[in-house]
Parts: structure tokens; C-alpha cells; sequence
């Protein structure tokens, strides 16, 4: 199967699809050869976003490409911060 990036509104998209055919009476594997993803995908995706519209989907990837690029800058000052004390200190 061929690796695809899927964006959050085609995931919700492909979440209400999936769950209109198991309402119908397939199952989770069916579903999934359907939707061509794996079935340990599907339960990744509803774990993840079952629930969400597709707003929702789109404010929690934002959100965490933002807690990744704080995350990088707290980093990036207590490296800063501890080469000043160790400057400070005079051990270099």
C-alpha cells in the first residue's frame, strides 16, 4: 500500500465514512480495505480524532505544531542559560 499524508478534515471525512459502513453491518477490515488504510490505522485515527469535527481536527494539528515550536525554544534557553552559569562559573 502506498504511503499517504492525510490532512485532519480528510481523516474526519474518512472517520464518518467508515463508521456509516459498519453501521450498515461490515466490519472494521472491510471498512478499512475501503478506505484503503490499515486497520490498526483506523483505530489510531478514532482513537485520535473520533468525535471531532473537521474545525476541531484542524485547532489540535495547529496546536501542536505550536507546543512543538515552544517546546524547541524552552530548549534552545536552558542550553543558553547553562552555558551562561557555566561562563559565569569560569569552567570552560
Amino acid at each position: 500500500m502506498k504511503r499517504r499524508h492525510h490532512s485532519p478534515e480528510q481523516i474526519i471525512r474518512k472517520l464518518q465514512e467508515g463508521d456509516r459502513f459498519l453501521n450498515e453491518g461490515a466490519s472494521v477490515e472491510e471498512v478499512a480495505r475501503h478506505l484503503e488504510i490499515t486497520t490498526s490505522t483506523w483505530h489510531r485515527w478514532k482513537n485520535q480524532y473520533g468525535g471531532m469535527k473537521a474545525s476541531d481536527a484542524k485547532r489540535l494539528k495547529e496546536l501542536e505544531v505550536e507546543n512543538s515550536r515552544l517546546k524547541k525554544l524552552l530548549a534552545e534557553a536552558e542550553l543558553d542559560k547553562a552555558m551562561l552559569k557555566e561562563l559565569a562559573e569560569g569552567n570552560f
